[in-house]
């Protein structure tokens, strides 16, 4: 027995799939600070891809972040003038800049990882049966394999 589901199904399915993801992204942001620091989304995760990554090249960035490399320019220029992080020549290949973060920028996006993780832990705590748990960990293992999802199609 077939049991994927029929087009029509998968298509509501990845449609409510994207509508929780967004309201959660936009609940973990609220429940962070994100909104305070008055950087974008998307300036955000570059700034967190230099404290995890750094010292990291742009092009580097741009690749783990899935963007183009104007984008990781324009977010790269602005945490630069906010003073989060800073550009030193490559020793090996003094044509490019390895980027790294200030010492606030390190706090800060451990601040707002926390924030996101106490919010998650709370809302588990209070929201879920004990029984509910297991059917959370396969979503999480089902999300990952999504995310990582290496499709034929070429996508759309």
């Amino acid at each position: 027995m077939d049991t994927n589901p029929g087009p029509r199904q998968s298509d509501a399915l990845a449609q409510s799939l994207n509508d929780a993801m967004k309201r959660l992204r936009a609940r973990l942001r609220a429940e962070s600070g994100q909104h305070a620091t008055g950087l974008t989304a998307t300036q955000l995760a570059v700034l967190a891809g230099v404290v995890r990554e750094g010292p990291v090249t742009a092009a580097r960035l741009a690749s783990l972040e899935h963007v183009s490399p104007q984008s990781i320019a324009q977010s790269l220029a602005v945490l630069k003038a906010a003073g989060l992080i800073h550009g030193e020549p490559d020793p090996r290949d003094g044509r490019r800049k390895l980027i790294s973060p200030d010492p606030a920028a390190t706090e800060l996006v451990h601040k707002l990882l926390a924030g996101r993780a106490s919010f998650l832990t709370r809302a588990i705590d209070q929201r879920l049966a004990p029984d509910e748990l297991k059917d959370l960990e396969k979503a999480v293992e089902l999300l990952e394999r999504l995310a990582a999802a290496e499709l034929s199609d070429g996508g759309i």
